[in-house]
């Protein structure tokens, strides 16, 4: 299989010494895994900040800091003692097993699969420059992740040299394959002519990118397609394309398009490919959604349409999306959500900012769009800090909300309102502005962000906001045990989380 070299960012500083880069991967990766037991399984010891018992294996667990727990120690022979990464997951598949009754053998490797994954990802990120954007700057930042999964950085067990050419927390960018296709083979949808814009294919042949990690990973099954004609190849894009925070989704800056692919790995709970049965519902999905954001200001990036083979429906499907610079406003920057709570250089958290200021202005745009779209058209948006945008002023006022990914989309009544109202609890409040209040607290001693949060909310007359308002909980979604019961990651099962707009 011939591989695409992609275009290697300047080499910068030299390499941190082994053990930092192996303290630090130890540290990011126990966070989130910390998040997940202390949410889901561990019970805090009251009058005892940090400490928890483990009911599975009776033990006691202390922790140190807030919304990234560190430095985990376990109660051990009348002291305690400091668990690495290895000893951690060790510590945490014993509990699951007496917690649950069941065994898993494939969520700790993905476990150490992820806290290794970051190890290369901080080494290669010293060595890489990253991008001037500063929007692509905050895709490419999230070396952590999914605060609240066990193995938010596990690349499906592959060895780091098949992934980390198209990581985005390594500040990769690299040339598309592109493919012609036999025109009697191709299946489309929607508005795909920004494909055909990419190169030029023979007659007889329509143009098909590729993502050139998914023609490694699925070279087998597409060799009799490119020994019979079906496939040919026809070199690579003339520009380079970035890796945004969502990994198999890229964009073409030159062109302003985001391009979305399949991508045959395990990624937190899921294998991350282009699914028919979620294609095929696109375009009805893209379209309530697009008009739901007709004349507000904030924008829905559309998913124009999809292209793909049909012998290979989902191993070589592409999904075009509008690029972010057609809908945001004159002079603001774009930043991605999850980028602002993880940090990156140039976020506009860094500048001088009134903490109180900024943080009602940021609920002004997001908040208002999502509760709309599902009130007045029964749009629920997977408004987490991945799938949102915020555009900011020159001073770095949030002036503008964008969201994307119509596959995350649900649609009433193909689900319950009630249902429909949970998963946007979930993704708006607890995964998006919980995240974002605890990281602007955390750098702003005083702060109380939530009452800010609960008048925003409060202005929005729908039934399920006055509940909101006085319910004791948040529906908190438990992926460390959705994962080691194996159970598919579209069932979301919920844990009950103490409500911060109650006390506000």
């Amino acid at each position: 299989m011939e591989r695409v070299d992609p275009i290697l960012p300047p080499v910068g500083a030299a390499a941190p010494a082994r053990d930092d880069v192996a303290d630090r991967a130890d540290a990011y990766a126990a966070a989130p895994l910390l998040n997940c037991l202390l949410r889901e399984v561990a019970l805090p010891l009251p009058g005892r900040p940090g400490v928890h018992r483990l009911p599975g294996v009776d033990r006691l667990l202390r922790v140190r800091g807030g919304r990234r727990p560190a430095e985990p120690e376990l109660y051990t022979a009348g002291r305690w003692h400091r668990l690495d990464h290895a000893e951690l997951v060790k510590l945490v598949a014993e509990e699951l097993r007496r917690h649950t009754g069941l065994s898993n053998h494939e969520l700790p490797a993905e476990m150490l699969d992820s806290r290794n994954a970051v190890a290369a990802l901080l080494a290669a990120r010293a060595r890489a420059t990253p991008p001037d954007d500063p929007y692509l700057r905050s895709e490419q930042s999230l070396v952590t992740g999914h605060p609240h999964h066990p193995a938010p950085k596990a690349r499906g067990g592959g060895p780091v040299a098949g992934w980390l050419p198209y990581a985005p927390e390594a500040h990769a960018r690299f040339p598309l394959v592109l493919l012609g296709l036999r025109e009697d083979t191709v299946v489309e949808e929607g508005d795909t002519s920004a494909l055909d814009a990419l190169g030029q294919a023979p007659p007889g042949y329509r143009l098909l990118p590729a993502h050139p990690w998914q023609l490694e990973l699925t070279a087998r099954d597409l060799a009799p397609a490119f020994a019979d004609g079906r496939l040919i190849r026809l070199g690579t894009t003339a520009f380079p394309t970035w890796p945004t925070a969502a990994i198999r989704t890229v964009y073409a800056p030159e062109r302003d398009l985001f391009l979305k692919f399949s991508l045959d790995v395990r990624i937190t709970n899921d294998v991350r490919r282009l699914w028919r049965h979620d294609l095929l519902k696109l375009r009805r999905i893209d379209t309530a959604v697009t008009r739901a954001f007709a004349g507000g200001p904030a924008a829905w990036l559309t998913d124009r349409g999809y292209r793909t083979a049909g012998f290979a429906f989902e191993e070589l499907a592409v999904l075009v999306r509008d690029g972010a610079r057609g809908h945001v406003l004159p002079g603001a920057t774009p930043f991605l959500a999850a980028g602002l709570v993880e940090g990156f250089a140039g976020s506009p958290l860094d500048g001088p900012v009134d903490p109180a200021g900024w943080w009602e202005a940021y609920l002004r745009q997001v908040v208002p769009p999502v509760l709309s779209a599902f009130a007045d058209h029964g749009v629920v948006l997977e408004a987490h800090l991945q799938n949102s945008l915020v555009a900011c002023a020159a001073d770095g006022t949030p002036v503008q909300a964008l969201f994307r990914d119509a596959e995350g989309v649900k649609l009433l009544p193909d689900v319950s309102r009630a249902a429909g109202w949970e998963r946007l609890v979930y993704c708006l409040v607890v995964n998006h502005l919980v995240e974002l209040a605890e990281a602007l607290a955390e750098r702003h001693a005083g702060l109380d962000p939530w009452p800010a949060a609960r008048r925003e909310l409060a202005r929005h007359d729908l039934p399920e906001v006055r509940s909101l308002l006085t319910s004791p909980t948040l529906p908190a979604k438990t992926n460390l045990l959705l994962r080691w019961t194996g159970a598919d990651g579209a069932a979301a099962r919920y844990r009950p989380l103490p409500n911060p707009l109650v006390s506000a």
